[in-house]
């Protein structure tokens, strides 16, 4: 996520990354060849299409509202993720909190193989933060559980479809096991339960996202349309601003290309554009978070933004 300074208004004008420009700029480049080849035989050739400004007003205004509605349902997916993404920092948290107050024995002859317990419980939360991070970014690289799980499930985990899944069940079986030898009261099991399917939940709502993206004959509609206006817009605009007309259509066009783009970039919010969430600094945050409960020392340093992108 592009995480700019504090800047004026005119650097923010005119800045480049994390914007709409590297996606637009060849777009607007051909905008400007046609207009500009159309301008010249208007003006040296004296030849015109007999079009009127009048469609492209009726087309423009509709184009409008139809890329509008787009990039609001985009924008709704981007901000669901973030809000998902927010209550599992929550729900992490908590989880560590109950375990660590709630499992086994703090004294007599099993203290210590308890806590090895909740420690163990507290780190596989952090690995289900991280296994759901890789899982919808589609990133095979599992080094990051390597250091909250034994090898030996970190290699199962190479042949599960479902990671985050997976952990979860593991976690859930040692939860059963602790329960059955009395290291948890039958009361307090529900609460651990509802902390889990809260994480699960999460993991589910975010799937739905990534798996269900806007339809593709919505999209592909818009992206025709706003193709089709912004290339034949010369043609109805050269006979009315003359010399003008390739100016007045890269503005133009300018306008509906930056729109199409931002909902294209905005729709999958788990991926790694500059204007995705930055999950592997939500992920880091809630790691610290968790570890400095169980008193480590060795944290790694919170992620901070390279190039003013936050990932």
């Amino acid at each position: 996520m592009l995480v700019p300074d504090r800047i004026s208004w005119w650097r923010l004008v005119f800045k480049y990354q994390g914007s709409e420009l590297p996606r637009t700029k060849y777009r607007l480049a051909g905008v400007a060849v046609v207009s500009t080849f159309v301008t010249y035989l208007e003006e040296q050739h004296d030849w015109h299409p007999d079009l009127t400004p009048l469609p492209f007003q009726l087309i423009g205004v509709a184009l409008g509202i139809f890329l509008g509605f787009r990039n609001n349902a985009a924008y709704d997916r981007w901000w669901e993720g973030r809000k998902l993404w927010g209550s599992l920092v929550n729900t992490s948290r908590s989880m560590a909190r109950q375990v660590l107050t709630l499992v086994g024995p703090t004294e007599g002859p099993e203290a210590e193989e308890a806590a090895a317990l909740r420690d163990a419980l507290v780190r596989r939360t952090i690995a289900f933060v991280h296994a759901l991070r890789l899982a919808l970014r589609d990133d095979d690289d599992l080094t990051d559980l390597e250091r909250f799980l034994d090898a030996d499930e970190v290699r199962r985990l190479k042949s599960e479809s479902n990671r985050p899944f997976a952990v979860t069940q593991g976690t859930a079986e040692r939860l059963r096991t602790a329960w059955k030898r009395g290291w948890i009261d039958p009361i307090h099991m529900p609460v651990l339960e509802a902390s889990m399917t809260s994480m699960t939940d999460v993991q589910g709502a975010c799937e739905r996202i990534k798996g269900t993206p806007i339809p593709f004959s919505y999209t592909t509609l818009i992206h025709r349309i706003t193709a089709v206006y912004c290339y034949t817009l010369p043609f109805g605009l050269v006979d009315a601003v003359h010399i003008f007309t390739p100016l007045v259509c890269i503005i133009v066009a300018y306008a509906f290309f930056g729109l199409d783009v931002v909902g294209d970039e905005i729709e999958m919010p788990f991926g790694t554009d500059p204007n995705d969430l930055p999950l592997h600094a939500i992920s880091r945050t809630i790691e610290v978070n968790l570890r400095q409960r169980l008193g480590d020392k060795d944290l790694p340093p919170m992620r901070k933004p390279v190039g003013e992108i936050l990932d």
